[in-house]
């Protein structure tokens, strides 16, 4: 080990590893926890993903079983993450077998759900979305910002989500849910602490994490601190006969006497320029006025070292020497402050309410320099997010409405500035958002019924009514001479769903789900520049307009008793006016200088239309009680249609799957799984768009396989180990998109405390 490995030991009240059964209702109804006892035996279990009949989730934005909801779903609990103990939340997602995620760099990960990336998924947080102005087309990191360590349960939505959720709820939409303070009674105070530190050889890993809770009648805190420290990714050494230099870093830039110099990688595995490390801290507050009013303030705050740009780092020039000597992301600093109000009591209006009020402050940096240059370019984006959520729950009959508002507002500050090295001058540089700001605000409405019809058929349908707004204003035209000062829209946007149910008692389950998604345009659709490739500049357009889906799903799936399920899901879904990047002219120019190189001009327009059709199929099988297979599978197909020939559209995934055989022992639990994806063949890659074709071999992308295996064994009821080797065989290979080659054999090892 490089690092000397040091295990921190706190007290919480909620334990990462350890579940203690308590009488209350779900906790993401947004009450507090009430424990009545603290001494029952810890345990861990797996999760159980796929029984559909005893988990409930808030795709409604309010308590349902998942039985009843037309809308695919999957829902990841406590016990499970601190089973899968996976190094970020990218990860977790990745981990599903059902999402695919994309990485550029090693602090990074872009999940695609049914062919739909970063701006076109949903990230929400407690209730607040976190999609913002300047969410992109490309790939996303925003998503490792959300502490796995800390999460009560996350809840995947497939499929269209713009009804509850407004914009971008496209693919699919993941909201993740954060631990909550438990409560005691009759005048009792509880403590409760727990710890975890984990080492890890592929990346040089060492994270730790504690979380302390306390907790009386009506106040509650929990507190937690997560930290990561990652080194160079080293890649696997097993390569195909067919690419036996895939993904090799043969070389690496040093400053040696203020000088760039080239140096020779000793071992082209190890990727070096990707290491980073990563703070993530949580604080929540509880105050239980009475039975029917609870109020909640919730602080977060996740912030890293500088976080290099691998694939930018591997480039080089036309002569062969690199391209970059920096390319970095600054610190991903992200923090939420959010108060809520929980009402839970009868009236005529509504027996559940959550109202939610947010502000978001966000800061992220691009900067890079030259090989043997000295000017370090940095350019800037800080923004200020307001939200407010009000969301009500009514029971009528055999109704169940759900209803609300939402209002969002973000301001994108963006600057940019050059910095010589050598002297510390700094000079202008072109920003890339519009100098003058941009302003982006939302107002919506929603209603949303679930009617039981019959006890075994039940009809879902909702609306949303959403005004949009954008401001972006030009003031330094010195770099682009726009003919506009000033890019801006307003847009309406009525979405819908309709879906049904059929549980049978012979367990057949058959749902069917239409609903309609906007997306409307962001300030890094309309009005940003940026080299998106290399040789190639998006240039804003101001007549780009939203885009939406209409989509179709149908699922099928039998249960056998409570031991073995299989099911299957198809969908379909239609773009109009998709947004997608094309060449394009500037000036009457297809290319213009940018960064003192001259660079093909690309834009984005709304496509007259595209297509998208998949499916996913699983299997559960109980062999015994402690003996369990789960294995799933998923297919994705997409095209930009055209007046002659479709053309692959960006973003859709090669088949890709999971199978794991699990054993779940009293104090041993283990799992033995394999991860798997089919090829990317050449013709299937989005030339333009952001499917790195550049990274990927000259047949496309291999299909690849790996073997793991994991174990977890309760030493006391107060401690446990765990330990497991990922990618068992060494083998090199790339996720789809990504431009950094995925963790080579990878050894870990955790100890886990809890009282």
């Amino acid at each position: 080990m490089k690092k000397k490995l040091t295990f921190w030991v706190a007290v919480s009240l909620h334990g990462i590893l350890f579940s203690q059964p308590t009488p209350h209702e779900p906790q993401n109804s947004g009450a507090p926890q009430v424990m009545v006892s603290d001494t029952t035996d810890p345990v861990m279990v797996f999760d159980s993903a796929h029984h559909l009949g005893e988990v409930v989730v808030s795709a409604n934005r309010f308590e349902q079983q998942r039985k009843n909801i037309p809308q695919s779903t999957e829902v990841i609990h406590a016990e499970a993450l601190a089973f899968d103990n996976l190094q970020t939340s990218a990860d977790v997602i990745q981990n599903t077998g059902n999402i695919l995620v994309q990485k550029s760099q090693l602090g990074g990960g872009s999940p695609i759900i049914r062919g739909f990336e970063t701006n076109k998924v949903l990230l929400v947080i407690d209730g607040v979305r976190m999609n913002n102005a300047i969410y992109r087309a490309g790939h996303l990191q925003n998503i490792i910002t959300l502490d796995n360590a800390v999460m009560d349960k996350i809840e995947i939505l497939y499929g269209p989500g713009s009804v509850m959720y407004g914009s971008d709820a496209l693919g699919g939409t993941m909201h993740f849910f954060t631990k909550d303070p438990v409560l005691g009674m009759d005048g009792s105070t509880l403590k409760h602490g727990s710890a975890f530190a984990r080492y890890s050889t592929a990346a040089d890993e060492l994270t730790a994490h504690f979380d302390f809770s306390i907790g009386g009648s009506k106040w509650g805190s929990l507190t937690s601190f997560t930290y990561s420290d990652f080194g160079d990714l080293t890649q696997g050494s097993n390569r195909s006969d067919e690419y036996p230099d895939f993904g090799k870093r043969p070389f690496y830039v040093e400053q040696e006497n203020g000088e760039d110099v080239t140096i020779i990688n000793p071992d082209p595995d190890v990727q070096v320029g990707s290491a980073y490390t990563q703070y993530d801290i949580l604080q929540k507050f509880v105050y239980r006025a009475s039975e029917a009013v609870t109020h909640k303030l919730n602080l977060q705050y996740s912030t890293s070292s500088d976080v290099p740009r691998y694939d930018r780092l591997t480039q080089t020039s036309g002569n062969g020497d690199p391209r970059y000597s920096e390319w970095y992301y600054g610190p991903q600093d992200r923090l939420l402050a959010a108060y809520s109000l929980v009402l839970n009591r009868e009236s005529g209006l509504f027996g559940k309410g959550n109202i939610t009020a947010a502000y978001q402050n966000i800061e992220e940096s691009r900067n890079d320099r030259g090989y043997k240059k000295s000017t370090l370019n940095h350019r800037i984006e800080k923004l200020d997010i307001a939200t407010l959520n009000a969301d009500f729950n009514q029971l009528k009959g055999p109704s169940a409405w759900s209803y609300g508002f939402e209002g969002t507002y973000n301001h994108v500050n963006s600057t940019a500035n050059t910095e010589n090295v050598n002297t510390g001058d700094t000079g202008p540089l072109d920003t890339r958002y519009p100098d003058g700001g941009s302003d982006v605000g939302s107002l919506a409405v929603y209603v949303n019924d679930s009617y039981t019809v019959t006890p075994h058929f039940l009809l879902q349908g909702g609306i949303r009514l959403s005004y949009n707004t954008l401001t972006s204003r030009f003031i330094d035209k010195t770099y682009f001479p726009f003919p506009y000062d000033e890019v801006s829209q307003d847009n309406t946007s009525l979405t819908g769903s309709l879906g049904t149910v059929l549980n049978s008692d012979s367990g057949w389950r058959v749902s069917f789900m239409g609903a309609t998604g906007f997306r409307t345009p962001s300030v890094d659709d309309m009005s940003k520049v940026f080299e998106s490739v290399p040789g190639s500049v998006i240039v804003p357009n101001p007549e780009l307009g939203p885009e939406n889906t209409y989509n179709v799903d149908l699922t099928l799936s039998k249960s056998f008793g409570n031991k073995h399920e299989i099911g299957v899901g198809g969908y379909y879904t239609w773009l109009r006016d998709a947004i997608t990047t094309v060449p394009g002219t500037f000036n009457g120019s297809d290319s213009i200088l940018y960064d003192g190189e001259l660079s093909q001009v690309i834009t984005n327009v709304n496509a007259n239309q595209a297509y998208i059709y998949g499916f996913n199929a699983y299997l559960s099988v109980n062999f015994t009680k402690t003996l369990s297979l789960y294995s799933t599978i998923n297919y994705t197909y997409g095209r930009i249609e055209t007046d002659t020939t479709p053309y692959p559209l960006d973003h859709i995934p090669p088949l890709f799957g999971k199978t794991s055989l699990r054993y779940s022992g009293d104090k041993l639990k283990a799992e033995l799984y394999v991860m798997y994806n089919g090829w990317k063949n050449l013709e299937d890659y989005n030339t333009v768009g952001e499917d790195n074709i550049a990274y990927a071999t000259a047949d496309g992308m291999p299909a690849w396989t790996t073997f793991n295996v994991k174990a977890s064994y309760q030493v006391t009821n107060t401690l446990s180990i765990q330990a497991g080797v990922e990618n068992i065989a060494d083998t090199n290979y790339r996720v789809f998109a990504s431009n950094i080659s995925a963790p080579g054999r990878n050894v870990f090892a955790t100890i886990r405390a809890t009282w």
